[in-house]
């Protein structure tokens, strides 16, 4: 299938320059509504696209969605910035969204966001930011993060170290280390981690959880995506991961700019959405345990029971969920069905 992009620029609620990527098929318009993915730290919009015969964004064009990317501004497609979570959710989400519904003519949209994308993505929606979306598939964790013991010690203790000496930490270091700190940690990641020949897998394990790897199963990707992987990730911001060990301390995702349009802690407020949840996780996830949706899923069930729902696929991790090598047929499926409830 032959699918169109356009690029559509918009602009972030404190002035950051932010896009989004439309794609759909190019011999058949969209039978159905706006669908917008949102990728996590580090990454870009481009996450969602491995180079596997089907992608999700393939599966939804084919279901007959009209599909947006967003790169915000966690996205290595930009220059670094020292974002956190709290920017995203005030400034990038709401506009996105209202961008996408200005461009198509649509009230209403559905979403599908991962990682932090989602935490952020979730913040927007529980403090009311983002009324137009009617359903919202969420891939990995949301509002209560769970992460492995080894991941709280690094968060703790190795982020506060690290951030005496750089601002961001960068798996592409695994290709091309700028400089001495950049070297020295290329050299503690190689001698740390020996699950494969790929260095900035390693340092993807590294960088964002406890396994090896971290965020997929070798196993469920192909050997092309794993070496695709390669130019995928750039710049954390350590100032994100502090704020993640403060949400993994708390047990749920705290504020820290102290904007007033968002509440100090997400766990103490009902949320200001309608939406519809459908949870995910892979039961091998060594980067947030799957712990964490169901903490999510339960904490919203209560709210409203038999409304929202939770996928846990068991032979999947983190990413891999999207660019696994049978993840068009063991996973996007549940997903399509989800968003047409």
């Amino acid at each position: 299938m032959e699918l169109t992009e356009r690029i559509v620029p918009f602009t972030a609620g404190d002035g950051m320059a932010l896009n989004l990527i439309n794609i759909r098929s190019a011999a058949h318009p969209p039978t159905l509504g706006p669908v917008i993915l949102v990728h996590g730290a580090g990454v870009r919009a481009n996450i969602f696209r491995a180079p596997e015969k089907e992608t999700i964004v393939d599966a939804l064009v084919n279901a007959g969605y009209d599909v947006w990317l967003e790169n915000w501004r966690a996205s290595i497609d930009f220059p670094a910035n020292t974002w956190n979570l709290d920017q995203a959710a005030l400034y990038d989400h709401p506009k996105a969204v209202q961008k996408i519904c200005e461009e198509t003519g649509h009230a209403t949209l559905k979403a599908i966001i991962h990682c932090q994308g989602s935490t952020s993505f979730m913040m927007s929606a529980v403090a009311g930011l983002v009324p137009q979306v009617t359903t919202i598939i969420a891939n990995a964790v949301t509002l209560h993060p769970v992460v492995p013991a080894w991941s709280r010690f690094k968060l703790n203790f190795v982020v506060p170290l690290v951030n005496v000496f750089t601002p961001y930490v960068n798996p592409h270091w695994g290709v091309e280390a700028p400089n001495w700190i950049a070297k020295i940690m290329t050299a503690l990641v190689k001698l740390t981690h020996h699950e494969c020949n790929n260095t900035v897998c390693k340092w993807v394990s590294f960088t964002y959880g406890s396994g090896f790897p971290a965020l997929w199963r070798h196993e469920n990707i192909s050997e092309n995506t794993h070496e695709w992987l390669k130019e995928e990730f750039g710049n954390v911001p350590m100032r994100f991961f502090k704020q993640m060990a403060r949400c993994v301390h708390k047990g749920h995702l705290v504020a820290v700019e102290g904007y007033p349009e968002l509440p100090d802690d997400f766990g103490l407020m009902p949320p200001k959405t309608d939406a519809r949840f459908s949870f995910f996780c892979g039961g091998k996830n060594r980067c947030f345990l799957p712990e964490s949706q169901e903490k999510s899923w339960a904490y919203f069930d209560k709210l409203k029971p038999n409304f929202h729902t939770l996928h846990r696929l068991p032979e999947y991790s983190h990413l891999d969920i999207f660019m696994g090598k049978h993840a068009a047929r063991d996973v996007f499926p549940i997903m399509i069905e989800e968003l047409a409830k």
